[in-house]
């Protein structure tokens, strides 16, 4: 099935309406309240992204809060790995003759932006082997939790390919010029504990605790003020894409700072730290 009941699982809202994203190969569930999971589901490719699960992640982003309130989204690879990167073999079975701009317009591109553009905190939770654009899919994820087993890496020289300019720019702002010079010259794996000594995720847990650890995550981000979580995720990407902000950028993150002094949850938010209890957000 291409869409999973919401409620099905016990933990999700019962009210939630399922979505269907077209393919067995991207799953969708509503693990906790206001936490929506993909799960990249292609076990005879090691979860490769092949053009379907491509299409249906650009296709399902934009729908996920459909019958249901979703402020965090968590990406994962059904069991035993996160993603073994894009569908090599896709190349070779079309008639791609080597042609540059064919790989450019690659669907591939259109996933990552339409990630890129979600406008919730995103989480990918790494449960197994992550490599190639699997590894560049979870980069483009606000923050990484890794199993403690996974191995992560970028191939492209053993395979003689230069790689795209914006993937190696979300590497560079992830780890830096230097590590992103290590992995793309070297092409080797490294372990979960490397990765994140190296700030390519954020923390790595035990390989059983992957699953429930990434949506303990998202239900901590889920919980917080939603102008707060929605607005300083689009802060920080202009500030990142903006290193000397123009006076009309800056200016507009001031009006988005002082949007949240009258809002109703802001209100909220230091009414209920007075009276010691759990603020009731509205998004307003």
């Amino acid at each position: 099935m291409s869409g999973v009941d919401p409620g099905s699982n016990g933990e999700g809202p019962t009210a939630a309406e399922a979505i269907e994203t077209g393919t067995d190969k991207l799953l969708v569930d509503f693990p906790a309240e206001a936490v929506a999971r993909l799960t990249i589901s292609n076990p005879g490719k090691r979860n490769a992204l092949d053009h379907e699960v491509l299409d249906a992640i650009s296709s399902t982003l934009p729908r996920l809060d459909r019958g249901i309130e979703v402020r965090c989204l968590v990406i994962t690879g059904a069991d035993p790995v996160f993603s073994a990167g894009y569908d090599i073999g896709s190349i070779a079975d079309e008639s791609f003759e080597r042609d540059a701009e064919a790989l450019v317009a690659h669907p591939f591109t259109a996933a990552l932006e339409a990630l890129d553009a979600y406008p919730w905190p995103t989480v990918a939770a790494l449960n197994g082997h992550c490599m190639g654009g699997g590894l560049e899919l979870a980069i483009t994820c606000d923050l990484r939790i890794c199993a403690a087993g996974a191995k992560l890496g970028m191939p492209p020289a053993k395979l003689g390919l230069i790689y795209g300019h914006t993937g190696l720019a979300r590497f560079i702002e992830t780890v830096g010029a230097p590590r992103t010079r290590e992995l793309f010259f070297t092409g080797d794996n490294i372990d979960a504990t490397r990765a994140e000594a190296i700030n390519l995720v954020n923390r790595v847990v035990p390989d059983a605790e992957i699953g429930p650890e990434s949506i303990e995550l998202a239900r901590t981000i889920a919980a917080n003020a939603p102008l707060s979580t929605s607005g300083n995720k689009r802060a920080i990407a202009t500030i990142v894409a903006n290193p000397l902000l123009s006076a009309e950028q800056e200016e507009e993150l001031v009006e988005l700072r002082q949007s949240c002094f009258v809002s109703d949850d802001f209100l909220e938010g230091i009414t209920a730290f007075g009276e010691k209890r759990k603020p009731r957000w509205t998004g307003r």
